[in-house]
């Protein structure tokens, strides 16, 4: 079972969203701070 991961990932992401809107500016705050830090790293 070779399926890539992102996909999964955002159906699931987005099925929650419909679910819980105010689950987006978690994990978009999430997503913000996981690229400053790795850019930060690099």
């Amino acid at each position: 079972m070779n399926v890539a991961l992102e996909p999964i990932l955002a159906l699931i992401t987005g099925i929650l969203i419909l679910i819980i809107p105010r689950l987006l500016s978690y994990i978009v705050a999430v997503y913000l701070i996981i690229v400053g830090i790795l850019g930060l790293v690099r």
